[in-house]
């Protein structure tokens, strides 16, 4: 008989490696399904919760957080209690703080809280992985209506880095969307055929090279270090592309 931790961690990679383990049509979910049926309940219980979380691919270098832990966050979602989190900042830093957890999404393999932080009087994403120690506490609370958990996560990722970043696209939004995934930042129709592209970043080298998905003319407004992050990348790009084959391995 699968012990908690095996039937949570069981599930936990199911999520994290396969797109349709939450599709009740999906051969592997209809597995889980039926395991999950013929567990003592104690075991059932915190497996069915973690089950129900949403996921998106897989990403090699994941950290997986702890099954007990990653069981009591969901549960608390689904029964609105408010948590107290001991939450590491870094290898020897850890913080206090009390959230309304709103859901667990898990995002390419990474495990993520999405909740309100009365510390800070926040919305935050944290990382499941840190969570070093949770208390469910006697108070309750009402989530937003209507969340968007997987969404709302990829707004925030786009959200609160070093540089502001703002482009201009000469396409509609709606194009637009189909070439840039959320998480790079929020779109704004100018118009019918112009689109604005309102972002944060820490790294312009990583986001100039997203930029090249977009099939429109388009132009960086700022930040300046984007700019030159572009300009370096445009160069290489084209040295790559008209330097002859000979001459690339010094024949």
């Amino acid at each position: 008989m699968f012990t908690t931790p095996e039937a949570l961690g069981l599930v936990m990679a199911v999520l994290e490696g396969r797109h349709g383990a939450a599709d009740t049509a999906d051969p592997v979910e209809s597995a889980l399904g039926k395991i999950i049926r013929v567990l003592p309940e104690p075991v059932a219980e915190p497996t069915e919760a973690v089950r129900g979380v949403s996921a998106q691919g897989p990403d090699p270098g994941a950290v997986r957080p702890s099954p007990e832990t990653t069981a009591v966050l969901v549960r608390s979602c689904a029964s609105r209690h408010r948590l107290r989190l001991g939450y590491r900042m870094g290898p020897a830093e850890e913080r206090v703080m009390e959230v309304d957890p709103w859901a667990v999404v898990v995002r390419h393999g990474r495990w993520y809280l999405l909740c309100w932080s009365h510390t800070k009087s926040a919305r935050r994403v944290l990382r499941v992985d840190r969570v070093a120690a949770v208390d469910v506490l006697d108070d309750t609370f009402t989530p937003p209506a209507d969340p968007d958990p997987v969404g709302t996560l990829e707004d925030h990722l786009a959200e609160g880095w070093k540089y502001e970043v703002e482009v201009f696209i000469d396409a509609p939004a709606a194009t637009v969307a189909g070439w840039t995934p959320r998480n790079l930042g929020r779109l704004e129709a100018i118009d019918a055929d112009h689109t604005r592209l309102v972002a944060t970043t820490d790294e312009p080298d990583w986001y100039a090279e997203q930029l090249t998905a977009i099939k429109a003319p388009f132009r960086i407004v700022r930040p300046r270090e984007l700019r030159e992050a572009a300009h370096v990348l445009g160069q290489r790009l084209l040295q790559a592309g008209t330097q002859p084959l000979e001459e690339s391995h010094g024949g």
